[in-house]
């Protein structure tokens, strides 16, 4: 069984442009599932920084 190499996360500007598109189509108010993706990207754009700061292996 071969297995897949892990996903390198997006980089943290592209993460942090995403959330800026989703708050400016929002109005600054966010429905459920709005918040839900919201909720997503944030965890996303934390870890595209802990990635550029964590030194390489």
């Amino acid at each position: 069984m071969s297995s897949l190499p892990a996903a390198r996360p997006r980089p943290a500007a592209a993460v942090n442009a995403e959330i800026r598109a989703l708050m400016l189509r929002s109005g600054g108010r966010l429905a459920a599932g709005d918040r839900a993706r919201y909720v997503a990207l944030l965890a996303e754009w934390a870890e595209a920084v802990r990635e550029t700061v964590r030194p390489a292996a």
